[in-house]
């Protein structure tokens, strides 16, 4: 991901993010093994105390690697990006920060979205691609307001369903420290390539804990790049053997969280077509 990484780490600088100021937010990078070394002073131009962690033997899941970023966080509250793909909206960090206020135990989640005119699994099949992204980005104006990744995004698949609706997965989760050691962090037991359904897993278990307080921030989501991973941008994705993972470790199929989430925050202008769209597929 040395494409993506410095453009993620941007949007999650005091820069970008609005209503955080250096020092209430540290962010950690675990490098799972790159082959492509990604750009450190790119990064560090928006975030100058990043700290960048790497693994010594690295695995085909990024478990480990983000159980390591979990131990690693100093903070209270911890937000789990499971790749470094995943631009953020401007008001992610502001938006956690103050819904973790609202209960001792908050299970805090956000929308996924997918930069294109299509989910990528299958924008990719009709030529959407790095280049392709990059001019698609740089006509945006993203760098001058964050909101307007909204314009030239859609709902990943797992987060189909809208605003108003559990999704089958987040990709920023924000649990306070202690929830996270009683969870155990991401179950290491997922061993398949990108860490197959470990992610869903996380949020279902995380959800679905005793005396939680589940979340779902409003107006805010994460945004993710093309970039050919293992499973959102692969022409064959190994759906069958990520499934046969989870009903091993499981006892059956994965099912998504019907837990009662509360809605936090506010829609800026910019998604309000997403809004529409959730609100008829309640229809």
């Amino acid at each position: 991901m040395a494409r993506e990484l410095p453009r993620t780490i941007r949007t999650l600088s005091t820069d970008y993010q609005r209503g955080v100021e250096a020092g209430e937010v540290e962010v950690i990078v675990v490098d799972n093994g790159s082959t492509r070394p990604f750009d450190e002073d790119a990064c560090r131009r928006w975030i100058p105390d990043l700290k960048i962690l790497r693994m010594e033997n690295p695995t085909v899941s990024p478990v480990a690697a983000i159980n390591r970023g979990i131990e690693a966080a100093q903070g209270n509250l911890i937000g789990v990006f499971i790749d470094g793909a995943r631009m953020a909206s401007p008001g992610l960090l502001r938006a956690a920060l103050m819904a973790a206020r609202l209960h001792e135990r908050p299970v805090i989640g956000t929308l996924a979205f997918h930069l294109g005119p299509d989910v990528q699994m299958r924008s990719v099949r009709e030529g959407y691609d790095q280049e392709a992204e990059d001019t698609l980005l740089a006509g945006s104006g993203w760098e001058e307001d964050g909101y307007r990744l909204f314009d030239i995004s859609v709902f990943a698949g797992s987060s189909a369903r809208g605003w108003f609706q559990v999704p089958a997965e987040t990709n920023a989760l924000f649990l306070t420290a202690a929830h996270w050691r009683e969870l155990g962090g991401y179950d290491p037991r997922f061993r398949t390539p990108g860490g197959g359904l470990a992610n869903l897993d996380t949020w279902k278990r995380a959800v679905e804990s005793d005396g939680c307080f589940p979340v779902m921030l409003l107006g805010e989501g994460t945004f993710h790049q093309v970039h050919g991973g293992v499973a959102t941008n692969a022409l064959k994705p190994p759906t069958a053997e990520f499934r046969e993972e989870y009903a091993a470790l499981r006892g059956g199929p994965y099912v998504i969280p019907q837990a009662q989430v509360h809605l936090f925050g506010s829609f800026p202008a910019n998604a309000q077509k997403s809004l529409v769209a959730s609100l008829e597929k309640m229809r």
